[in-house]
């Protein structure tokens, strides 16, 4: 394997869905990997083009028709989003040629998300999301968290040791601080890693962001960029948001929207499955890369590695994104949810599967558990769960699992890519 070149969890469920799917998309931000992954699913008769060349997107404007005419074999179109015109004539080419993998697409911002969109595609594509490299990619482990925490195994990585220089916590830290993005991961130096995480979102805001918006005050965007990056982990209030943006409440929603169409931020769904009618149902806002927040917000590890507001945003978020990136990554379907009630209790995350099992998860930033640090996975076990089998666990920056009751489990983060 050529040196920096991740295996990618998607690239099985790709492949497969290639074997029975006329149209896929995967969708993620740039520089994440998806033309990487693209060009390794590509074979010798494989059709790509990339509409990042000039000339070929000049062609697929010109006669979308003709741009997607060709045989048998897999056509990949890279950046697919540039040219929207394509979707009709993709449509009509798989409604006559109905064989499997006829079209891979590659997208940087959600398709339906764009203006001028009316073609969905509906019932012949599936949509299949890659993110920055999670850290089981990186260290070339399987996805294999959510399978495991339902059955109560527990993995974390041995090679994760404290050191005389940093504790264990400040090597979570780092990990969080580096994020995912594969030119990231790939630096050595901690400098140059920001500058490109800075130029990266300059460039996106000065060009793929037009493809969706027209943005009348840059620096406004900016501005909320920054805002969002600090807000993260916290629960969506647009007029908190807004202030001191001198933005309409309509703007700032539309600003996030399209921010979201770039898969720069995400939500996460309240979990609501339930009669109790002190229910919060507000979403949980993220950013989708832990080291583009930390650039934003011009964090450094000594200015966060003492600061325990923001390590715990900066660890939650982190766990979002190795959450998210697991999910993804199965075949069966897991689905991820928050918690939280007039009574404020919380549980970070709750994960559903097939079965209808629920995993809570509670983020501590700390190296020290105690019982009182399950209580409101106990209330929600208790109260919320009923007869649905129920898992809960507190991930701390120690490193020892360990029992806290039937069904409760202290783990240390990295048992989101332990082997």
């Amino acid at each position: 394997m050529p040196q920096f070149q991740y295996s990618r969890w998607q690239q099985h469920i790709i492949s497969k869905a290639l074997q029975s799917r006329r149209v896929l998309v995967l969708a993620g931000s740039r520089q994440c990997g998806k033309t990487t992954l693209a060009r390794a699913i590509a074979t010798d008769v494989t059709v790509y083009r990339t509409l990042d060349d000039t000339t070929l997107l000049a062609a697929a404007l010109s006669d979308p028709h003709g741009f997607v005419r060709h045989g048998d074999n897999l056509m990949i179109i890279d950046e697919v989003q540039k040219a929207p015109v394509l979707l009709p004539a993709i449509k009509q080419d798989v409604d006559v040629q109905q064989l499997p993998g006829r079209f891979l697409l590659t997208g940087s911002a959600n398709i339906q998300a764009l203006p001028g969109v009316s073609e969905s595609l509906a019932g012949r594509i599936r949509k299949i999301r890659l993110r920055p490299l999670a850290q089981g990619e990186i260290k070339g482990v399987p996805a294999h968290f959510l399978p495991n925490a339902f059955a109560e195994t527990f993995l974390p990585d041995s090679s994760l040791q404290a050191t005389g220089e940093y504790s264990l916590k400040d090597r979570y830290i780092l990990l969080a601080l580096r994020g995912g993005y594969p030119e990231v991961v790939r630096q050595s130096e901690e400098r140059e890693a920001r500058r490109w995480l800075n130029d990266y979102l300059n460039a996106l805001l000065d060009r793929d962001l037009q493809d969706i918006i027209n943005i009348r005050r840059r620096d406004s965007m900016v501005l909320l960029v920054e805002v969002l990056a600090a807000w993260s982990s916290k629960f969506m209030d647009i007029a908190g948001i807004g202030t001191g943006l001198a933005l309409a409440r309509a703007t700032i929603q539309t600003y996030i929207n399209a921010l979201e169409a770039l898969y720069l931020v995400e939500r996460v769904r309240p979990w609501t499955k339930t009669d109790y009618e002190r229910v919060s149902k507000q979403d949980k806002l993220f950013m989708t890369d832990t080291g583009l927040m930390a650039a934003v917000l011009r964090w450094r590890f000594d200015k966060v590695r003492l600061d325990g507001e923001k390590n715990g945003k900066l660890l939650e978020t982190f766990v979002f994104t190795q959450l998210a990136a697991q999910r993804d990554a199965q075949e069966d379907d897991y689905q991820l949810y928050h918690y939280r009630d007039r009574e404020q209790r919380e549980v970070d995350f709750i994960v559903e599967n097939e079965d209808g099992d629920l995993l809570g998860i509670e983020v501590k930033a700390g190296s020290a558990v105690s019982k009182d640090s399950f209580k409101h996975l106990y209330w929600f076990r208790d109260h919320m769960a009923k007869s649905k089998r129920f898992v809960g666990v507190v991930m701390y920056t120690g490193e020892h699992v360990v029992p806290f009751g039937a069904g409760m489990w202290a783990v240390p983060i990295s048992v989101l890519w332990g082997a």
